[in-house]
């Protein structure tokens, strides 16, 4: 059995204040992939770079305290790369694990922005990924692809769809994209488990949104349909504090 999570931790160095290393060490996952880090590594110190048991690889944005992210380990990967897109990389979107068996895709999805400002780029972004990943799969590997995706993909993902449909995030376009995902052969993993109404991973900090448990679920481990016969459990785990997003989670066999 292999435990991944991911999570958008809003700023690594906020998150470390806030016990985000003792919550890593309790949990003992195998893999613990964040986004929004805003830090570059040479900012941090040795307890960010090696927390105890994990070695990093960390990909960052050239603008300091933007973007970024980074996947924690216990064993050491085969590869490393990004999508080794200047346009993406510049803004430490991407980071990727090789093992025998499969990739890790560790994503943070760009936000589309007001009134669809950065959509265009946030289209060609998924795009790479879904490029990325059909590659992959047809090379004989599976994936795990993993991240904050900025997409509440169906109504069932937010507490008011109706309100947020031309809201980024909920953009018909975003969801398009999702949908052609899915079809390309690739499974939502907490659906796949969880068909009920009212869980998410993000709640705005505005209107005690946390505590109405007015969120969206835009946090999401996705693998390729080969991979479905390993997959043991995925779940929200919205009891953990420390961002205005949760951690999700994934175990596999």
């Amino acid at each position: 059995m292999k435990t991944f999570i991911s999570w958008n931790v809003n700023g690594i160095r906020a998150a470390e204040k806030k016990g985000l290393f003792d919550w890593m060490s309790e949990k003992d996952a195998d893999f613990v992939c964040l986004q929004e880090t805003k830090a570059q590594t040479e900012q941090l110190t040795d307890n960010f770079i090696t927390p105890a048991g994990y070695k990093s690889w960390f990909a960052s944005a050239e603008k300091k305290g933007y973007s970024g992210v980074v996947t924690y380990a216990k064993e050491e990967p085969l590869s490393v790369e990004t999508l080794g897109i200047d346009e993406f990389d510049a803004e430490g979107r991407s980071i990727i694990l090789e093992y025998a068996e499969y990739k890790i895709i560790n994503c943070y999805f760009p936000n589309s922005q007001e009134a669809g400002k950065r959509l265009d780029y946030k289209i060609r972004f998924c795009n790479a990924v879904l490029e990325y990943c059909d590659k992959t799969v047809a090379e004989g590997k599976d994936i795990i692809l993993c991240g904050d995706y900025n997409v509440a993909h169906k109504p069932i993902d937010l507490a008011n769809p109706k309100r947020n449909e031309n809201n980024p995030g909920y953009l018909p376009e975003e969801r398009s994209w999702m949908d052609k995902f899915i079809q390309a052969g690739y499974i939502d993993t907490f659906r796949k488990y969880c068909p009920d109404p009212d869980r998410y991973s993000w709640w705005s900090y505005r209107f005690s949104a946390r505590d109405k448990n007015i969120g969206w679920r835009i946090d999401l481990f996705c693998v390729n349909s080969d991979f479905d016969c390993r997959l043991k459990s995925a779940d929200i785990l919205d009891t953990v504090m420390g961002s205005d997003h949760c951690p999700v989670e994934l175990t596999i066999e």
